[in-house]
């Protein structure tokens, strides 16, 4: 697949002395044509200045970004032309409808005006906005603001597709729908740069993954490969009544995580055993509700990005 976004070694300041805020610290990171990546991380990890120096908003300090081969720093213009981006803020649209609005930004980006009339009934189809598609914008709830910026952003999307929290304030049904279009615009061949702190619906959304902590990346890989760097294992989630403790097995590290739930992790090879063990608690009263499943992507997350940097540098090592 063709590269569309390099970044390399990538550094971005702001303040000084003891108010140094090291918003972006070497960062190493590509997209591809055709792929969805995705930069997690939770609130100041470096997400949005990220996006900001992608889009020429911001200068770096050093490094470098390229754009389908344009350099951003040296030809921000020329590299925006490239990409195509749904602002962490939506666009305040009024005057006119959702479906004029993705209509004309489809034109505006090159789109004919027969096409972008096709594409926006298509989008607002996919999306399930045939309710609020031709009310003025400025009296649509927050969801569907945000649905409209997403269609907007993909109406003639560009070489590059930069989503910054896409889902903020859409409802659980039509996120599914937006994700299933976010797919479809990668397979028609742009390169998707998906930023959010949303991880669950990260783990099912893209290809890839780089997350950052501090301005660091922290790992990055498939969701498959970050989770193994935090560890493979199977997690047992308890609840129980509060102030009783079940005679968990010695062998198994117990974390309380709060007073009416525990989990418990164990091997893989130790999953019947373990199975074994909740029903007979259950049975006999000492649990209320056990859950069986494996180390998740947010468990990771949550590892990493709390105290966990260490125990990256300790695998790395």
């Amino acid at each position: 697949m063709e590269e569309v976004l390099a970044v390399q070694d990538l550094h971005k300041r702001f303040g000084s002395g003891s108010r140094l805020v090291r918003a972006n610290d070497g960062i190493t990171m590509d997209v591809k044509a055709g792929e969805v990546v995705g930069v997690l991380g939770h609130n100041g990890a470096g997400k949005t200045t990220l996006v900001n120096q992608i889009v020429g908003l911001y200068k770096p300090h050093s490094g470098s970004i390229t754009v389908g081969g344009v350099d951003v720093v040296a030809e921000p213009e020329l590299a925006r032309r490239l990409v195509s981006v749904q602002a962490q803020a939506n666009v305040p649209i009024t005057g006119i409808s959702p479906r004029k609005a993705i209509e004309l930004t489809g034109r505006i980006r090159g789109g004919r005006r027969r096409a972008m009339r096709a594409r926006a009934s298509e989008l607002i189809d996919v999306l399930d906005m045939g309710e609020w598609a031709d009310k003025l914008a400025e009296k649509v709830s927050g969801g569907v603001a945000r649905l409209t910026a997403f269609a907007m952003a993909v109406a003639q999307p560009g070489d590059l597709v930069v989503l910054d929290e896409p889902t903020n304030d859409v409802d659980p049904v039509r996120r599914r729908l937006l994700w299933d279009e976010v797919r479809r615009v990668a397979e028609r061949g742009a390169a998707v740069l998906l930023v959010t702190h949303n991880v669950r619906e990260a783990e099912r959304a893209v290809d890839s993954l780089v997350l950052l902590n501090h301005g660091k990346i922290l790992a990055s890989g498939t969701p498959a490969s970050v989770v193994s760097q935090f560890g493979d294992g199977v997690y047992v989630d308890i609840d129980v009544e509060r102030g009783r403790e079940p005679a968990v097995p010695s062998a198994w590290p117990v974390e309380k995580v709060d007073p009416t739930h525990i989990r418990v992790k164990v091997h893989e090879s130790e999953v019947a055993d373990a199975a074994g063990w909740a029903v007979r608690a259950h049975e006999a009263g000492e649990i209320s509700r056990y859950e069986i499943g494996p180390v998740s992507l947010e468990e990771a997350y949550v590892a990493l990005t709390t105290g966990g940097a260490a125990n990256a540098e300790e695998k790395a090592a």
